[in-house]
C-alpha cells in the first residue's frame, strides 16, 4: 500500500483495514473518502470457531472429558514438581470403596442401584489410583496412557447414560 493511501494516525479495530483515498484535484474544500474493508478470516480461524462453538454448546455432555484432560495435566505437573505426591495420593484410591461399604451398610440396595454404586465406586477408585500412579511415574509412562483412555471412555459413556435417563 502506498503512503498516499495509508491512514496516518487513525485508529481502527483489530482485523479491519482502513484505506484513505486522497482528495481529488478539483474539490479543494471537500473531505476525503474513507473506505473500511474488513479482513477476511482464514480457513483455520473459521474451523476453530466452528469447533469452539460446538465444544461450548456441548460442554455439559463433555464434562468427564474435560475433567480427564485436567487430571492428565495435573498429574504431569505433579510428576514434574513433586514425584512423591503420588505416595500421598495413593490412599485416596481406597476412599470410594470405603464410601461404598458405608453406604451399603446405612442404606442397603439391590439390583440396578447396587450396580450403579459399584460401578461408580470402581470408576472413581480407578481414576484416583491412576492419578496417584501418574503423579509418581509420569502420566504417559508404560500403560498409564491406555489406563487413562479406558477410564475416560468408561466415565464418558456412563455420564451420557445418566444424562439421558434422568
Amino acid at each position: 500500500m502506498s503512503s498516499r493511501t495509508r491512514a496516518r494516525g487513525a485508529k481502527s479495530a483489530a482485523g479491519v483495514h482502513t484505506v484513505r483515498i486522497p482528495r481529488q484535484r478539483g474539490r479543494r474544500g471537500a473531505e476525503p473518502f474513507v473506505v473500511v474493508v474488513p479482513e477476511r478470516p482464514s480457513l483455520a480461524r473459521e474451523a476453530l470457531a466452528v469447533v469452539g462453538g460446538w465444544l461450548w454448546r456441548s460442554r455439559r455432555a463433555l464434562a468427564p472429558t474435560g475433567l480427564a484432560v485436567l487430571a492428565l495435566v495435573v498429574a504431569g505437573l505433579l510428576h514434574v514438581i513433586a514425584w512423591w505426591s503420588g505416595l500421598l495420593l495413593a490412599p485416596a484410591a481406597a476412599g470410594p470403596l470405603v464410601w461404598l461399604l458405608i453406604t451399603q451398610r446405612r442404606r442397603p440396595a439391590t439390583g440396578s442401584v447396587l450396580a450403579w454404586r459399584i460401578g461408580l465406586a470402581a470408576l472413581t477408585s480407578s481414576a484416583l489410583a491412576w492419578l496417584a500412579t501418574a503423579a509418581g511415574f509420569g502420566p504417559l509412562a508404560g500403560a498409564l496412557e491406555l489406563w487413562w483412555l479406558l477410564t475416560l471412555i468408561a466415565a464418558q459413556t456412563a455420564w451420557l447414560f445418566v444424562r439421558h435417563t434422568h
